[in-house]
C-alpha cells in the first residue's frame, strides 16, 4: 500500500503539516489476513515523488512490509539535498506479534535498521491486541481466529515508554483503540508518557465524532486512515457504498472545482484530523496535496457529516475472539 496525507501539524515536536503513508496497497488500514505488497520499486518511487511534491510526514509500519524501500527513498532525497532528516516526521508501528515485553525493543530496532535511521519521530502500537509471537505474521487457529499472546497492552505500553527514554523514538502513540482502552493507558499508575497520537479508520460513512472529541479533549491528536473509503480494497463486496461516487459529494466537488477525493481530504482537515489518502500515482499524489487553497462551508461540512452510518471497512472479524478486541464498544 502507499498513501499520502496531510492535515494540521502533529503536536509532537514537529512543524510538519504535509503527510504521507507508505502502506502495501494504497490505503492506511490495519493489516488483513491477505496482504498485498507493492511491486518492488513502486513504493520507493512514490515516496520520492511525494517528498518532491512537498510531503514531509512519512507514516509507515512493519506490517506494510516495505520499510527498506521507504528508507531507500528517504535517503535518496536526503543525499540529493531535497530534504534534511530533521525536516521529516517519520512514523512506524509496532506489529501485534511483538507485544510481549522482551520483543518490543527488537521490533523497533528492526524497523530502524530497515529504514536506516537512528530514531523515529513517532511509534504507534498498531493494535491493542497482542498476537502469538513467531514466524507467522497473523497466527490463526483452526477456526480462523487469531491466536493471542500473553501480553496486555498496558505492559506493551510500558516497554514503548522505554523506547522514548532510550532515544529510539521521540514520541509514542496508538492505533485502533477504543475509549476505555485509551482511558486504561491514561489512568495507568506510573504512566510516563501519554499517547501523542491515535490513528483510526475515519471517513464520512464512519465519522467517529465521539472518539475524536474524546481524544482531542485529552490532548491526543488523531489521524484518519481509509479517508476515501478505500475504494480499491480487495475485500469489497458488491453493493458496498462508494464515497467517491456519492452524487452530493460530487456536486460539492463541482462547486469548488475540486475532485471528490480533494473534498474528502479537506473534510478531515476542517475537523483538525490528519488525513492519509492513498496513491502511488504521481498525478494523484500532487492532486491530494492541493487542498490548502479552499475551505468547505459549514453547510457542506454538515452535508458530508450526514453520510455517517457507522459503517466500517476494517472489522477484523478474525480477531473478534481476542480479549482486547476494540470494536465491541460503542466507541
Amino acid at each position: 500500500m502507499l498513501a499520502f496525507g496531510m492535515g494540521e501539524p502533529l503536536a509532537i515536536e514537529s512543524p510538519i503539516a504535509r503527510h504521507l503513508n507508505p502502506s502495501q496497497t494504497g490505503l492506511l488500514a490495519p493489516p488483513k489476513p491477505a496482504l498485498i505488497v507493492s511491486t518492488p520499486g513502486e513504493v520507493t518511487e512514490a515516496v520520492k515523488a511525494a517528498i518532491l511534491t512537498g510531503y514531509r510526514h512519512i507514516d509507515g509500519a512493519y506490517a506494510y512490509m516495505n520499510e527498506e524501500e521507504v528508507g531507500a527513498a528517504v535517503h535518496a532525497m536526503i543525499d540529493q539535498g531535497v530534504v534534511k532528516r530533521e525536516e521529516l516526521f517519520i512514523v512506524s508501528k509496532l506489529w501485534s506479534t511483538f507485544h510481549e515485553r522482551p520483543l518490543v525493543r527488537g521490533a523497533c530496532e528492526k524497523t530502524l535498521s530497515d529504514l536506516k535511521l537512528d530514531y523515529l519521530d513517532l511509534y504507534l502500537m498498531h493494535n491493542p491486541m497482542g498476537f502469538k509471537p513467531g514466524e507467522e505474521f497473523l497466527p490463526l487457529d483452526a477456526q480462523g481466529k487469531v491466536i493471542p499472546d500473553n501480553s496486555t497492552f498496558l505492559e506493551t505500553w510500558e516497554e514503548m515508554e522505554k523506547l522514548v527514554d532510550a532515544g529510539l523514538v521521540k514520541a509514542i502513540g496508538i492505533s485502533n483503540f477504543n475509549r476505555s482502552q485509551i482511558e486504561a493507558i491514561l489512568n495507568k499508575p506510573g504512566l510516563k508518557y501519554k499517547p501523542a497520537n491515535h490513528q483510526i479508520e475515519c471517513h464520512p460513512y464512519l465519522t467517529q465524532e465521539k472518539l475524536i472529541d474524546f481524544c482531542h479533549s485529552k490532548g491526543i491528536t488523531v489521524t484518519a486512515y481509509s479517508p476515501l473509503g478505500s475504494p480499491d480494497r480487495p475485500w469489497a463486496k458488491p453493493g458496498d457504498p462508494s464515497l467517491l461516487e456519492e452524487p452530493k459529494i460530487r456536486a460539492i466537488a463541482d462547486k469548488y472545482k475540486k475532485t471528490a477525493a480533494q473534498i474528502l481530504i479537506r473534510f478531515h482537515i476542517e475537523r483538525n484530523v490528519v488525513v492519509v489518502p492513498k496513491s502511488v500515482n504521481p498525478k494523484r499524489i500532487k492532486e491530494n496535496f492541493q487542498v490548502f487553497d479552499f475551505k468547505l462551508s459549514k453547510e457542506d461540512m454538515n452535508t458530508i457529516m450526514s453520510f455517517n452510518r457507522n459503517w466500517r471497512i476494517t472489522l477484523r472479524e478474525w480477531a473478534s475472539n481476542h480479549k482486547d478486541y476494540p470494536l465491541n464498544a460503542e466507541y
